[in-house]
């Protein structure tokens, strides 16, 4: 198996493309090894210096600590991903995960659909992903998960990416923000 490594606009982040399917069951970041039993994730959160991981459809970013190189730790979670895949395992996560947004206003509706079809993909090939979490006087709080999260240019992007976007499809967006 050849996992290929991607950059990502996040410096202290890189994406994994093991060339099988990663998660059966939507996006998810990982940040704790104790919160997940998968072996895969829990090792790679025991490398020294990674401070996350985020699995996506098809990708696995890592994101580490900013004093670590690439160097010392890339070449362990590709062969943590090549024996993981080896094992004959089909998937690192592939557990049914709540979705949060079960009771929406039409206009949340609205932001959410235009973030899962329109934004989202593109935040994918970045190695990161996007939540919707509140829409309150014309303001939509938004969650940046994987690359995204602590990237140098997510800001950039939420403002004229994410911002402009809704606002020209809904004008009762008037700003977008990121929260923890």
């Amino acid at each position: 198996m050849f996992v290929q490594t991607e950059v990502t606009p996040n410096p202290n982040s890189l994406k994994f493309l093991p060339g099988k399917k990663v998660s059966n069951s939507g996006p998810y970041e990982i940040t704790n090894k104790d919160d997940m039993q998968n072996e895969l994730v829990r090792n790679i959160l025991s490398i020294n210096g990674v401070e996350g991981i985020f699995l996506g459809q098809d990708f696995i970013s890592v994101n580490k600590k900013e004093n670590i190189k690439w160097d010392e730790i890339k070449h362990i979670v590709i062969s943590l991903i090549n024996d993981f895949y080896a094992d004959g395992k089909e998937f690192v996560i592939d557990e049914n995960i709540k979705d949060e947004n079960l009771d929406l206003s039409e206009i949340e509706s609205k932001i959410v659909k235009i973030l899962e079809e329109k934004i989202r993909p593109a935040v994918a090939r970045d190695g990161g992903d996007i939540k919707f979490k509140e829409f309150k006087d014309g303001i939509v709080k938004v969650q940046l998960h994987g690359s995204c999260s602590g990237c140098p240019s997510s800001t950039m992007t939420l403002k004229q990416g994410v911002q402009n976007l809704l606002c020209h499809y809904l004008p009762e967006v008037k700003e977008v923000v990121a929260i923890q």
